[in-house]
């Protein structure tokens, strides 16, 4: 019964349901009667269905209501898959069209105007990626910027964690980010940069996630560099979604505060 009423429109489930609710169509399932209010290839399950419905004790009333929630629950639905975009990198696919990463990221970063939280991408040519940001960092002076980076310690590398943590960051300021830009918070995991020994299993933040003003949020396999914003094949989903934006950020922020991150400086 379910998969034939999932066969119809949300409009047309509220006629089916506006139609039993005024009388001019009953439970008995008619039809003919159903005809004149769906389509017709789907009228004699539809009218099926009705009389399952009343075979479960259902008044049209009731029926009507169940109607309405499955319009509701269609239209929720709808709106979702209108509010998610795929974003892939690669060679051009016929047919396909989707966005491309790095247009996304600089749309995202040049659009902020509350909040920028950007986690664990491998970073590289990184004035060029970041260069949106850091302009509109100058553009709105309140805008939060908060970077999680991986700091990996390289295999014989015998550095103390701070001289690890200082070197990623005097890199990092005149490397990768425009100069002349203010700065953004930058926190890291400190179990990457431990001394280790050769037995000891690794940890890195391997997450890749943008979340723009608590509520676009960008996940994707491509990291911060020419290769994966140009010529790699990645893919990725931009989500329109404060409840999800503000979940990852609540993660990413009870991490913090209970020091499994640290903030560099």
């Amino acid at each position: 019964m379910t998969d034939d009423l999932g066969k119809l429109s949300a409009a047309d489930l509220r006629d089916l349901a506006g139609a039993l609710r005024s009388g001019r169509l009953d439970l008995a399932g008619n039809t003919l009667a159903v005809q004149r209010i769906v389509p017709g290839h789907h009228a004699p399950a539809i009218a099926a269905c009705l009389r399952n419905l009343a075979g479960h004790g259902f008044t049209p009333l009731q029926a009507a209501l169940t109607l309405d929630l499955l319009a509701a629950e269609r239209d929720r639905r709808s709106r979702l898959s209108d509010d998610l975009d795929l974003v892939t990198t690669g060679p051009e696919v016929r047919g396909v069209a989707n966005r491309d990463t790095s247009v996304v990221v600089r749309e995202l970063f040049a659009g902020a105007s509350e909040s920028v939280l950007v986690v664990g991408f491998a970073i590289y040519q990184g004035q060029q990626v970041f260069q949106a940001l850091a302009d509109r960092m100058v553009a709105q002076p309140g805008l939060q910027v908060r970077l999680i980076v991986d700091i990996p310690r390289p295999v014989g590398d015998t550095s103390t964690p701070s001289e690890l943590v200082y070197r990623f960051f005097d890199r990092f300021r005149n490397q990768q980010w425009p100069a002349e830009r203010p700065l953004p918070m930058l926190c890291y995991d400190p179990r990457s940069v431990e001394p280790r020994t050769e037995h000891d299993k690794r940890s890195s933040m391997h997450a890749k996630c943008v979340v723009v003003d608590h509520r676009h949020v960008f996940i994707t396999s491509a990291n911060f560099t020419e290769a994966a914003q140009q010529r790699n094949i990645e893919v990725g989903l931009l989500l329109d979604s404060p409840p999800v934006a503000r979940r990852l950020e609540g993660f990413f922020e009870t991490l913090l505060g209970e020091g499994m991150l640290r903030r560099v400086g």
